[in-house]
């Protein structure tokens, strides 16, 4: 089973303070995924949390507004390459055969804003038995120079390359909630739950859960968005939190 796994930004960094991360959370998250997930074969994926938003907000840039200050592309990727150390270390102590990915070494969006990010060495990381960890990145982008690459994003490219049986989005609230604050079980449209979703609380440049929403209801199999403490749950196979299923996108 192949299983696409992106874990919050906010889940695993304390979101209000810049560059700072949740080392028990993050810890918690790894265990998980270590006692869990063996014979599976996972793709995993980080957002920025405090490091990368905090530079690319600093900057102005998010995954429509680009930069061509060289200092803030270095500030920005940077800050995701930092935390993407403390990812992969943490999962190599738990035993996990992580290898870093950036994918601003070769992702890019042409003028209209298309995204191309080719797949090809995280196919073959996990043939050779590795479990590739991507990140929220910036990308190379015609006419804007640099803009953020969200982890959301990467996870809709990166399921259907890899044949994912299952993917799952990590987050700070245990599913996506309707205007009551109560779980939705399960999302076919997001007209269904425009209405509810708002932007995130922390300075979040990739969209929030509605971008979140949006980009998983673009995906051919179902995604479900979940909590950290229903992380082994769901890598047991089980389906907590909001359950999304949309047409692909036709």
């Amino acid at each position: 089973m192949t299983v696409v796994l992106k874990l919050g930004g906010s889940v695993i960094t304390e979101k209000d303070e810049p560059e700072t991360v949740d080392r028990a959370a993050l810890s918690a998250a790894v265990s998980a995924i270590a006692e869990s997930a063996v014979g599976d074969d996972i793709v995993l994926v980080h957002g920025g949390g405090s490091f990368g938003h905090h530079h690319a907000a600093e900057y102005g840039v998010s995954t429509t507004a680009g930069t061509h200050d060289v200092a803030g592309v270095q500030a920005i990727h940077g800050a995701m390459c930092r935390l993407n150390d403390a990812v992969v270390d943490a999962l190599t102590e738990q035993g996990v055969p992580a290898v870093p990915v950036h994918p601003f070494s070769a992702a890019t969006r042409d003028a209209d804003g298309d995204l191309s990010l080719p797949t090809g060495q995280v196919t073959t990381l996990l043939e050779e038995g590795f479990v590739p960890v991507l990140h929220g990145d910036l990308v190379a982008h015609a006419g804007a120079g640099a803009t953020v690459l969200s982890g959301d994003e990467l996870v809709v490219e990166l399921a259907p390359a890899v044949d994912a049986d299952r993917v799952g989005v990590c987050s700070t609230v245990s599913g996506v909630l309707d205007e009551d604050g109560a779980v939705v079980d399960s999302i076919e449209s997001f007209e269904a739950v425009a209405a509810a979703l708002g932007g995130s609380d922390a300075t979040d440049v990739s969209g929030g859960m509605a971008g979140k929403v949006r980009a998983l209801l673009a995906l051919s199999a179902p995604a479900v968005v979940f909590g950290p403490d229903a992380l082994p749950a769901f890598l047991a196979g089980e389906s907590p939190g909001t359950t999304i299923a949309g047409d692909g996108g036709d």
